[in-house]
């Protein structure tokens, strides 16, 4: 026997996947509530207004980031490594949490922005403990923002397309490459 996921859970559900579909403006408590199965006064139970939804969808951002600070401290290859890995969209309740989030800073959501501010220094805060150099924390961090980026944006790894009309994989093993190079050269 499988657990159903609660009323709160399918509201949060359907909120990011509105999000992520058709953007902030499309998701209305109505609309949430409707996708979520239960009625706009079941949705108000558990969330009083659309700033509270918000803050369940960020509470879930933070709860999986939690989990992913402690795997990426623990990774035996080290942070850098292990937030390049990480760094590409694999549709993950993780993945689907935080681009519903970035679609909700295209609203001009402060709360989302500073939300998304700690967790940045978080990643930073523990790819600076692996690599010692500010400046090489702060390079491999955007080049895994922009991997993520691309990646939720243009379906990277597989959708690169090459000029003569073909696929390319994204590959993951030179950006590694790279990252180690990063740490290991020299700083003048």
């Amino acid at each position: 026997m499988t657990n159903q996921p609660s009323a709160r859970e399918r509201v949060l559900v359907a909120y990011v996947e509105i999000l992520n579909g058709d953007g902030p403006q499309a998701a209305t408590l109505d609309a949430v509530a409707a996708s979520a199965g239960v009625s706009k006064g079941g949705l108000l139970y558990h969330f009083k207004n659309k700033e509270a939804l918000t803050d369940g969808l960020l509470a879930q951002v933070r709860e999986f980031a939690e989990q992913d600070f402690v795997a990426m401290a623990k990774d035996p290859e080290g942070c850098a490594s292990y937030y390049i890995r990480t760094s590409v969209f694999g549709g993950t309740p993780f993945d689907r949490c935080i681009v519903a989030a970035h679609r909700l800073i295209q609203s001009d959501d402060d709360t989302v922005r500073q939300a998304f501010n700690e967790l940045h220094a978080r990643w930073f805060e523990l790819i600076l403990s692996d690599v010692g150099d500010p400046a090489v924390a702060r390079a491999i961090l955007l080049l895994g923002d922009g991997m993520y980026y691309n990646a939720a944006l243009f379906g990277f790894p597989t959708g690169l397309k090459k000029p003569d009309g073909g696929q390319e994989n994204m590959d993951l093993d030179s950006l590694l490459a790279i990252v180690g190079r990063m740490r290991s050269e020299p700083r003048s």
